[in-house]
């Protein structure tokens, strides 16, 4: 008998018939649940029956989440991919935006699951000089299952990696219109994406359901919104003190991450450019005097051209 460890396991992705192997920290998930339905079996002829029965056809979509440590190699780049570009697809003459799809693969010491047509459904980036920049990333998929044991050989043309991988220290570097954004302390950045899956359970195939080899499955869904948001803190100093109370609704917002040790005049590791945005500041009373500006994206359907510094 062979236990399954969190720290032998591998993550990979296959988009596009390519694979990637994914190097993350230990902070992998991925589940899924049924979903129940109960109903009184109490009758009027007997009251005794004070339990529920029990109804189970469908699964819950299936969730998945991993935090991935960025490289100066930058092996991970399919990561902003996934996050950031959307998809156009027709239907009924109706043109919308879809996320791209993928399958994600976890081959653990004695077992290969896959969570098959996967969407991401949130992404968070620190800039934060006193930690690895890293991106945890959170997402939905239609179904779990498990495609063999650890020798298994996950699908798709392997995508080369880098000979080292090297982890980054970065501090931002933020531009708000014309603030002053000196004495920063810390950014965050949130890509959250609005998934409503399309409802799939019907009569018919509820009344064939066994167990969960023909159960029912989520197998396709809607972005009904996009939110991009994030917040800048800094120390407030005489230079900037006029600013705890500000607002826009219509600004120009760029964050990088600089590797420490570059100056900040240099390109940045990483930069995005959020324009239109809007902001709201307000001062935080600790030891040290703060101000955060919390801002959010106010188109976000260019999110892949909004990146402008990665790839």
């Amino acid at each position: 008998m062979s236990h399954s460890f969190l720290k032998e396991s591998k993550l990979f992705i296959v988009f596009g018939g390519n694979k990637y192997r994914i190097y993350t920290n230990t902070a992998i998930n991925f589940s899924q649940t049924f979903a129940e339905d109960s109903y009184p079996v109490k009758t009027l002829h007997d009251q005794s029956k004070m339990f529920q029965g029990s109804n189970i056809t469908k699964a819950n979509p299936a969730s998945f989440s991993f935090e991935v440590p960025f490289t100066e190699e930058k092996d991970e780049s399919i990561i902003i991919d996934l996050i950031s570009d959307l998809v156009e697809t027709v239907d009924s003459g109706i043109n919308t935006q879809q996320l791209k799809s993928f399958d994600l693969y976890v081959q653990t010491g004695s077992a290969t699951f896959k969570t098959a047509s996967c969407a991401i459904s949130s992404a968070s980036f620190g800039f934060n000089p006193r930690d690895v920049f890293k991106v945890q990333v959170e997402g939905q998929g239609t179904k779990l299952t498990k495609v063999g044991d650890e020798s298994y050989t996950i699908p798709g043309s392997a995508q080369s990696e880098s000979a080292t991988r090297t982890p980054l220290l970065v501090y931002p570097v933020a531009s708000i219109d014309s603030l002053n954004m000196n004495s920063l302390i810390s950014a965050t950045l949130m890509i959250q994406n609005d998934i409503a899956w399309t409802p799939f359970e019907t009569l018919q195939d509820s009344l064939v359901v066994t167990d969960a080899s023909n159960a029912m499955y989520p197998s396709a869904y809607t972005v009904s919104s996009r939110i991009v948001s994030g917040a800048v803190q800094q120390y407030q100093t005489d230079n900037n003190i006029t600013q705890f109370d500000d607002f826009s609704t219509n600004s120009n917002i760029t964050i990088k991450a600089v590797q420490v040790g570059k100056d900040s005049s240099d390109s940045g590791f990483f930069k995005i450019n959020i324009n239109p945005a809007s902001f709201t500041a307000r001062m935080a009373v600790t030891s040290v005097y703060t101000q955060s500006y919390d801002f959010r994206s106010a188109d976000n359907t260019a999110l892949g051209t909004s990146i402008t510094q990665y790839s």
